[in-house]
């Protein structure tokens, strides 16, 4: 077998690029696994290039303005990759653009990128062992996983046919577009999470419909009372999302809602956009128990302030052991603290 790997990154959203730039920059010579490209991905929403390759519009990422940057695209992307994308619309960077513009800049500092999934890990000792879903075992002295965390969607043709068309699952990164603005729109959820985005989306919207299929909110009592008093935000008890409607020209227009407890009960409800809010899922389960999780299934950083997980060599960043902030700027800052992490973690075992 050849020699091990200095560093090994599981993942491609801003985390994992942020990451790579940093430690190839260091001369670490790292090592992505992005992902594959397949349909069991697109279905999980673990397709290469993570969450924000399946947002529109992002206005929050610092350093991109509202602007024409189809030049700067054309002049900083791969021609083969630029024409994969859809044409540039003149009005800011996309998510696929901007996670685009990252994997190129972690590449152009000599990032190596294989399009392929890691199954399973080996950390009982080192080097680290990685199965990639292509067969073969690839060795590491230092990992980083940055599988990011997937949203839970409700699973409905509909909702999928709506992504990004007014259908989403960040309230943040998506409640300030136009398309929402003074309009109606519907969030789906009953905790905290729920709340909060509702809360948030009424700076922006007219209405907030807020969907739940309980009699009672899951937040807690100051957030549940925050909704309740909020004269923007109408609560639907006992009633499920039962279908997004909307048409190829407006995106969402409406949606059909169900009664939990009288299943011919329905009605329809005028919105421009639906949020979902049901929670994330971490991608953590290739990981099979050999880092220390949460009850949530979200990684463990042990030091405060540091992304060093149970493990000794192997650190972790961006949303899967992140589910509070949940923000691209805040996963690829912790992208970059990972690497650091790294190349002093590699100066003190293997001399570099």
């Amino acid at each position: 077998m050849s020699s091990p790997e200095t560093l090994v990154i599981i993942g491609s959203g801003p985390a994992g690029w942020s990451a790579a730039t940093y430690a190839a920059r260091a001369q670490l010579k790292p090592l992505v696994y992005e992902g594959a490209i397949s349909e069991k991905n697109r279905m999980a929403g673990t397709l290469p290039l993570g969450q924000l390759a399946l947002t529109s519009e992002v206005e929050n990422y610092a350093g991109f303005p509202h602007g024409d940057l189809g030049g700067f695209l054309d002049s900083a992307l791969p021609k083969e990759r630029r024409m994969m994308m859809p044409p540039h619309e003149g009005k800011g960077v996309t998510g696929p653009e901007l996670m685009e513009l990252m994997r190129q800049q972690a590449s152009n500092f000599g990032t190596r990128i294989v399009t392929d999934d890691i199954l399973k890990v080996d950390f009982s000792a080192r080097p680290f062992k990685l199965f990639p879903a292509e067969g073969g075992v690839v060795e590491a002295k230092c990992v980083i996983v940055a599988t990011g965390a997937s949203a839970n969607w409700l699973g409905l043709p509909s909702e999928e046919k709506f992504k990004n068309r007014g259908v989403s699952a960040c309230a943040v990164c998506d409640g300030a577009l136009p398309r929402f603005r003074n309009k109606p729109i519907v969030v789906v959820g009953g905790g905290d999470s729920a709340v909060e985005e509702a809360t948030y989306l009424t700076k922006f919207a007219s209405t907030v419909h807020l969907v739940h299929r309980r009699d009672e909110l899951r937040a807690s009592k100051i957030m549940a009372t925050r909704a309740h008093e909020n004269p923007k935000i109408s609560i639907h008890f006992n009633t499920a999302l039962a279908e997004v409607l909307g048409d190829d020209t407006s995106g969402v227009t409406g949606v059909r809602l169900a009664s939990t407890v009288e299943p011919t009960r329905e009605k329809t409800v005028e919105a421009t956009g639906v949020f979902l809010a049901i929670g994330h899922t971490p991608n953590t389960a290739f990981l099979d128990g050999q880092l220390e999780l949460t009850p949530k299934k979200y990684i463990v950083w042990k030091r405060h302030f540091r992304t060093a997980t149970s493990v000794d060599g192997v650190f972790a960043a961006g949303d899967v052991a992140d589910d509070y902030y949940r923000q691209a700027i805040s996963a690829a800052g912790t992208g970059c603290m990972s690497a650091l992490d790294a190349e002093r973690w590699l100066a003190e075992h293997d001399g570099h």
